[in-house]
C-alpha cells in the first residue's frame, strides 16, 4: 500500500486559536495520487488538537466558549504548580480533543460533509510554530 506524507507548518497565537486545514489537506490528497483509502492528519505536541467543524465565525466562537466552560483557564492545575508555565488547561483541552483525525478518501478526494472542515485547535498560552503531518494511504 503506497503511503504519501507531507508536513505543513503554521504560526498560531496565544489562547484558543482555530485554523482551517481543509484546503491544504485536500491538496495533499490530490498530490498523493491515492483514489481510495485514508488520510491521517496529526499534530505533534501536547497542547494542540484536531477536529472537524463548520469553519464559520459564529460556530468557531461558540466552540471556543464551550471549551472555556468545559476546561476553564482560570482554575488551579497541578501541572502549573509543578512547572509554572500556566498552560495546564491547554494540556487537558488537547487531551480531550485528541491530536489526530483519520478521514476516508474516495475518488481521490477527502470525504467530508458539505459544511465540515478539518481544523487545528491550538490551546497553548503562547504563540507556537505548529507542525501538522498529513499521511495518505491507499490505492
Amino acid at each position: 500500500m503506497p503511503v504519501h506524507q507531507e508536513e505543513m507548518s503554521l504560526a498560531t497565537t496565544a489562547g484558543t486559536d482555530v485554523h482551517d486545514l481543509t484546503p491544504e489537506v485536500r491538496r495533499v490528497v490530490a498530490r498523493s495520487g491515492v483514489s481510495r483509502g485514508q488520510v491521517l492528519v496529526f499534530v505533534p505536541g501536547s497542547t494542540g488538537a484536531l477536529t472537524t467543524i463548520e469553519y464559520e465565525s459564529g460556530v468557531i466562537q461558540d466552540l471556543i466558549r464551550a471549551v472555556d466552560r468545559l476546561v476553564p483557564g482560570d482554575m488551579h492545575y497541578d501541572h502549573d504548580a509543578r512547572w509554572g508555565d500556566g498552560n495546564g488547561y491547554a494540556h487537558v483541552r488537547a487531551a480531550l480533543f485528541k491530536p489526530s483525525l483519520i478521514l476516508p478518501v474516495h475518488g481521490g478526494e477527502v470525504v467530508l460533509g458539505v459544511w465540515q472542515q478539518v481544523v487545528l485547535l491550538d490551546f497553548d498560552n503562547r504563540p507556537r510554530d505548529r507542525r501538522v503531518l498529513v499521511q495518505v494511504m491507499g490505492e
